[in-house]
């Protein structure tokens, strides 16, 4: 088999880039095709596919790699190469800056519901939330982020603005009693819009109560006096009936958004809400209760 053209110079590569070759070329051989690497080894040409070659990026595979430990690297590549057959009959080359921009977006998940967080790009809401980076509503993975010529940090700031652009719709309802307000957006990206509340609504000093019943939707109800402790209440119950995103209630305040502790027991045939706000949470419900 050949793995490198003769014409390059392999004593200038650094070793790990020859190794990472190597393994590429076992993989892309156990797939079934034929393969060249580019001169540069910035990309490597599969061939023996019906539908024509197809080039394989690699800059951000070799960027993801030195970030990992040598023992990660065979199911790194192989999840490289099978990636990219998959996603093959995309229109948009995702390491394609360009291509890429106006299509960046974010989307919302509960941290136990993402299988394997090094493998994704995103940034935490809190410690139950993550806030995911997209590019055509598919999650974009680290070796895809690292063709592109800035930091994770910044693309995710041009995600943000991107779902900024995208106005929620806003509407007032009722549980069991309380008025709350429902924000409804188009895409999963609903809790992005936190940081922009305040076009939507008029928000106190001391925060908001937030829930999030599905990626698309937020409701709301202003921390404005002590009625706010049914509002935890009737936000909870209905968080959990509808078994979505998060079953809690968070408290948006300072830009943070916090967990507000509130357990459903049930004992002798009697229900009820147990809560256990944080510490700066709990001040201002003294504060309120004056």
């Amino acid at each position: 088999m050949s793995w490198f053209r003769r014409d390059r110079e392999p004593s200038r590569r650094p070793v790990e880039d020859v190794d990472l070759d190597s393994l590429l070329a076992l993989v892309a051989e156990s797939l079934g095709y034929t393969f060249e690497f580019a001169r540069d080894g910035a990309s490597l040409t599969l061939r023996g596919r019906p539908d024509g070659d197809l080039v394989v990026k690699l800059t951000g595979l070799r960027r993801e790699a030195g970030r990992r430990a040598r023992e990660d690297w065979p199911m790194l590549v192989s999840e490289h190469l099978s990636h990219a057959l998959a996603t093959a009959a995309d229109r948009v080359d995702v390491c394609d800056l360009e291509q890429a921009r106006p299509l960046m977006r974010t989307r919302v998940e509960a941290v136990d519901e993402v299988a394997d967080l090094t493998r994704v790009v995103g940034r935490h809401l809190n410690a139950d939330l993550v806030e995911l980076l997209t590019v055509g509503g598919r999650v974009v993975r680290p070796e895809e982020a690292g063709c592109w010529p800035l930091a994770t940090a910044q693309a995710l700031d041009l995600a943000v603005a991107n779902v900024r652009a995208e106005r929620l719709r806003t509407e007032s309802i009722v549980l069991s009693g309380t008025p709350v307000t429902r924000l409804t957006a188009e895409r999963p990206s609903a809790a992005t819009h936190l940081r922009w509340l305040a076009d939507y609504l008029a928000v106190p000093d001391d925060g908001a109560l937030v829930v999030l019943p599905d990626p698309y939707t937020l409701l709301l109800h202003p921390v404005d006096g002590i009625g706010v402790v049914r509002a935890i209440e009737r936000l909870r119950v209905h968080a959990a009936r509808t078994d979505g995103l998060s079953p809690q209630v968070y408290w948006w305040h300072g830009g943070r958004l916090t967990l507000i502790k509130a357990e459903i027991v049930t004992r002798e045939g009697q229900t009820r809400l147990v809560v256990a706000p944080p510490p700066e949470f709990a001040r201002v419900l003294a504060r309120l209760a004056v």
